[in-house]
């Protein structure tokens, strides 16, 4: 594992954009751990930094704005999209499913949606923009995924119920926080602030979600559950 020293100031930048830039990530689809102080060095970083207590907090780009600001509020839902895929996750890794590496890279593909986010392009520098550029190939990945789990799964013929057990519901849950943080990102692109695949990412990634789950039900033997309207 390679270490690297960066400057206090800047990391807690990074700390306080959620860590949404992927110039410090390593580049590997598990997203390992990474040490930023060298050998021999025992500076220790306080997670919390107090600028924001006043309400607000900084882009990547060095900009202040209110916290209810549509750039935060998208970055908290795609934070809570990775959180709430993680927590599937947990739940396929008991049952042994084998698309699990699938939800890793997705949340370290999260990470660079987020970089792309916190870097509003109206304060940004050319170099800001060439570090947090979002990359079409995440988007293709998913297609390809979705493909690949439709073949084997029989025909959707009617509405279902998020069910079909617990690894199931719960990647039905991450859908319906990806659809969230797709809502809250739509504005963001549509000004120009962010990048368009960024948007289109989180549209495939819900489908990609919905499909996963009715295989994680279809390999547990789980039933899913079939709307019917209430008698």
């Amino acid at each position: 594992m390679t270490s690297s020293m960066i400057k206090p100031a800047l990391l807690r930048r990074v700390l306080r954009t959620c860590r949404f830039t992927n110039q410090y990530r390593i580049q590997n689809p598990l997203c390992l751990n990474r040490s930023y102080a060298t050998e021999g060095d025992n500076m220790k970083i306080k997670i919390y930094t107090k600028t924001g207590d006043k309400g607000f907090s900084s882009t990547f780009t060095g900009e202040r704005r209110p916290k209810e600001d549509q750039i935060f509020e998208a970055l908290g839902n795609t934070d809570e999209l990775s959180s709430a895929i993680g927590l599937a996750r947990e739940f396929c890794l008991d049952k042994g499913h084998t698309f699990t590496h699938q939800l890793d890279k997705i949340q370290c593909i999260l990470q660079d949606v987020g970089s792309n986010i916190a870097t509003p392009r109206s304060s940004a520098r050319e170099s800001h923009i060439k570090r947090t550029k979002f990359s079409t190939q995440p988007i293709s990945n998913l297609e390809t995924w979705i493909d690949n789990f439709t073949e084997e799964l029989p025909p959707l013929t009617n509405f279902i119920l998020p069910s079909g057990g617990k690894s199931s519901a719960a990647l039905h849950l991450a859908r319906t926080v990806c659809r969230r943080a797709e809502r809250s990102v739509a504005p963001i692109v549509r000004s120009g602030e962010a990048d368009p695949d960024v948007a289109k990412f989180l549209n495939r990634l819900s489908d990609y979600l919905f499909t996963v789950a009715r295989y994680a039900a279809m390999k547990e033997g789980k039933e899913e559950t079939i709307y019917k309207r209430p008698e």
